[in-house]
């Protein structure tokens, strides 16, 4: 665990939320070495299993602002990288960064990073009362029809705007994507396919992988940057009956996470020259 009040101030953050992404399904492809973009950042072992505090996406993405990000899947009390300080958290330690507003977004504001939400599903499309809940803790949010589950390119049109927008100052930023196109329906991603299935939501995850790499080198060409990738919920196929989401099944408990840091390439290519 890296501490973050060291990284708070010194790096962009980016949190992308594969969302409804389930873990099986993710750990196969990286095992098969089918994620060449997100590979490169997971650890030897893969994705980490954890659970997620909900099991659809409001409910899961209000706890994760908070600072309750997936849980690692063994027992144990286990630290966290953000906290909104309440009495009696066990959660909490020295290296957690631990602040007094009600969320993420808001504290990394007071703490002078520009917050910039890209939404992906419904509840980031601001055409609701409730679809504007999650993106008004921002400074600016950004949806599209062209972003949303019903795009066949919805994450390189999510990862255009975010480099547009990464270019546009040079301040520290918080950088928050929710992408789309795991989420049914995904069959348009397996050709041929008519009903959405593992198949197609693996094809789907693989689009994901290639269309994130310009985001990543565009992190890496602007500032150090601290990045955590997760799921919200996974997604039941027909397991035990069980189909979607918003039900307490391990295929939605289960989801993959990670965290790592993007070099800034301007550090990486002074590092070279200095050695």
């Amino acid at each position: 665990m890296p501490d973050m009040n060291l990284v708070v101030g010194s790096h962009d953050i980016v949190f992308i939320t594969l969302d409804t992404l389930r873990y099986d399904v993710a750990q196969a492809l990286f095992e098969a070495g089918e994620l060449p973009v997100l590979g490169r950042f997971l650890p030897a072992t893969g994705w980490e299993r954890r659970h997620s505090p909900a099991t659809f996406t409001y409910a899961a993405h209000q706890a994760f602002f908070a600072g309750f990000l997936p849980t690692p899947a063994a027992p144990g009390r286990h630290p966290r990288l953000f906290a909104s300080a309440f009495a009696g958290s066990e959660t909490t330690s020295p290296r957690t960064f631990a602040f007094e507003q009600a969320s993420i977004p808001e504290a990394l504001a007071a703490r002078g990073y520009r917050t910039i939400c890209i939404g992906g599903v419904g509840f980031f499309n601001k055409q609701t009362a409730l679809g504007c809940v999650l993106p008004a803790l921002f400074h600016e949010s950004h949806w599209s029809a062209g972003m949303g589950v019903a795009s066949r390119h919805s994450t390189e049109k999510q990862v255009a705007l975010a480099r547009e927008l990464l270019a546009q100052n040079s301040c520290r930023t918080f950088l928050f994507i929710n992408v789309a196109a795991l989420h049914t329906p995904n069959r348009a991603y397996l050709p041929g396919c008519r009903a959405d299935n593992l198949e197609s939501h693996a094809a789907a995850l693989r689009y994901v992988d290639q269309a994130l790499a310009p985001l990543f080198d565009a992190c890496a060409a602007r500032a150090p940057t601290f990045a955590m990738v997760c799921s919200d919920h996974g997604s039941a196929y027909g397991e035990d009956g069980y189909r979607g989401h918003r039900v307490a099944h391990d295929s939605v408990w289960n989801v993959p996470y990670a965290h790592f840091f993007i070099p800034a390439l301007i550090d990486a290519q002074a590092t070279g020259a200095a050695s």
